[in-house]
């Protein structure tokens, strides 16, 4: 599933939204890459590291893999820095480099097919509830062999029908919702001839009519719960978004009838399947493997919107993550796989789900990775929870227990130091999580030479995956587990620091949700890289 941060407004409670307070912020929108010393923010010192330690140094280009929703290749910041297969001639309808993968010249899309593409797709959830009700829908009685398998059916049928009733009414409740403010503020609009409705616009408003008393009340409880300078329109926009992915929920994520692989056109039941899906890179909504690829590697030389973190770079999109729903474990070996083999030094993977029934395929994939000396960097997701308790897939743990040496699991941290320097929704763990990086109030590329603030480990696995890509442009005698361990090593260390702990109000020490215990920093990294260098020299 796609780790992105979404806000609802709530009609009783509500209060200022992520992107309204993020407005206010009095931060810079580039935060992320400057240094705690000299801005006064946890960034990642990417400038102070180009400016002092690799001022005049030379560097190899390094081709990184989004696995992603897709990404926007003609974006004005991107259009520049995107991969190109030099065996593939474009659209002439042959596979000319013969890897299984026709016209892939930007890259795959594994969720597409010769008519169209997958936009969103099922939860894991209900995929396990359909795969497990085929199994003991109609049974009443099972053997010892099958008694726990069939435990497990009975506690996801209970949650799955609890999820799919929860979300239905919620869809209606907010959406009843969402049709009162609209009709509020249209109608108020209109009787008092004003194009952007204020508090003083409401206030004033005079009538004895009993409808529009009721909508003069409903906004004037908008503002006593928002502040009268709120902005009910971009309320209201973000409450029909809210509104709109209730929706794609309850119509696509728990709908047991729906099947999405009509499009892809491929046997699902064949898990090492290969060569399906298009060459559609971008797909229908680009917004977040755009976001993503942004942070890793926007064009540093144009002048224009954003600095991506590493300056030698090309993106390659690999397309295996719906806009809504959970990726497919197929699709997420696949695409490794294809990374791999095309030349992809490091893979960011920013998506997670909870369940991961072809694991199996998944783990050969990983392995395969881990043998060709591609680093894998993976979000740790937004929920709050504790990895080390919480199942969240894909892992660096294989399935006989032993773990990849070539993955980090990254955190979200804000820019701060203090009680808030971890991003409330961040998941953490002693021992499932290697460190944390920015991921809170990010600004980056988006669909259609737009810009725009996100949050969500999301964020922070494209900022680690660009410092990784600075390490292995600038210093190619690492190999992925060395880069992997001098991130994990140089990453910055706060001495009794206490934090809130994501999803809960008590405080822990910030040394105990990672593996590190630290923040990742580039201008630390790319020390400790030279040190490393400087040895082999001298050896």
């Amino acid at each position: 599933m796609i780790l992105r941060i979404c806000c609802l407004v709530f009609l009783v409670s509500v209060s200022s939204p992520v992107w309204a307070q993020s407005k206010n912020a009095s931060i810079p929108p580039d935060w992320f890459l400057r240094d705690p010393q000299e801005d006064s923010v946890q960034g990642l010192s990417v400038e102070k590291a180009y400016s002092t330690l690799l001022r005049g140094q030379t560097a190899r280009e390094i081709i990184v893999a989004v696995l992603d929703t897709g990404v926007d290749f003609n974006h004005e910041d991107l259009k520049d820095v995107i991969w190109i297969n030099g065996g593939e001639i474009p659209d002439n309808g042959i596979d000319d480099d013969k890897n299984g993968y026709v016209d892939d010249v930007r890259g795959w899309n594994f969720i597409g097919g010769k008519n169209g593409n997958v936009k969103d797709d099922t939860d894991d959830l209900t995929r396990e509830y359909i795969r497990l009700n085929a199994k003991f829908g109609n049974v009443q009685k099972v053997g010892k062999k099958q008694n726990a398998e069939y435990e497990e059916y009975l506690k996801i049928k209970g949650k799955f029908q609890r999820l799919k009733d929860k979300n239905e009414q919620e869809y209606k409740y907010y959406a009843a919702i969402y049709q009162n403010m609209k009709q509020s503020i249209d109608t108020l609009k209109v009787l008092t001839k004003a194009d952007k409705l204020t508090a003083e616009h409401v206030k004033n408003f005079e009538t004895n009519d009993p409808t529009l008393l009721f909508a003069k009340g409903f906004l004037m409880q908008l503002y006593h719960n928002a502040g009268e300078e709120a902005d009910l329109d971009d309320y209201l926009k973000e409450l029909k978004e809210g509104v709109d992915q209730l929706g794609v929920t309850v119509n696509y994520g728990y709908n047991v009838d729906f099947d999405s692989r009509k499009i892809v056109g491929d046997d699902y039941s064949n898990v090492y399947e290969k060569n399906y899906g298009n060459n559609d890179v971008k797909g229908p909504d680009p917004l977040h493997g755009t976001h993503v690829a942004g942070i890793i590697a926007a064009n540093r030389t144009n002048n224009l919107g954003i600095k991506g973190i590493s300056d030698h770079v090309k993106i390659m999109s690999v397309r295996m993550v719906p806009s809504s729903g959970d990726e497919r474990d197929k699709d997420i070996a696949n695409a490794i796989i294809y990374a791999v083999d095309n030349g992809a030094k490091i893979i960011n993977m920013s998506f997670g789900k909870r369940f991961s029934p072809e694991k199996i395929a998944v783990d050969k994939a990983v392995k395969y990775a881990e043998q060709k000396g591609v680093l894998l960097v993976h979000a740790s997701g937004n929920d709050g929870d504790d990895s080390d308790v919480e199942k969240n897939f894909p892992t660096r743990f294989y399935l006989h227990g032993k773990e990849a040496k070539n993955w980090v699991e990254v955190g979200a941290s804000s820019w701060g130091v203090g009680e808030n320097m971890v991003a409330d929704f961040s998941n953490y763990g002693k021992k499932s999580v290697s460190f944390f990086a920015p991921g809170v109030h990010i600004y980056s590329t988006t669909s259609e030479n737009t810009y725009k603030i996100e949050s969500g480990t999301s964020m922070a696995s494209p900022a680690t995956a660009g410092v990784a890509a600075i390490l292995m442009a600038y210093f190619p005698e690492l190999t992925a587990a060395q880069v992997k361990d001098v991130l994990i090593e140089s990453a910055r260390k706060f001495d009794g620091l206490k934090v809130k702990q994501p999803g809960g109000k008590r405080e822990v020490e910030f040394s105990d949700l990672s593996l590190s215990g630290g923040l990742i920093n580039a201008y630390e990294a790319v020390k400790m890289a030279q040190k490393i260098r400087n040895q082999i020299v001298i050896k």
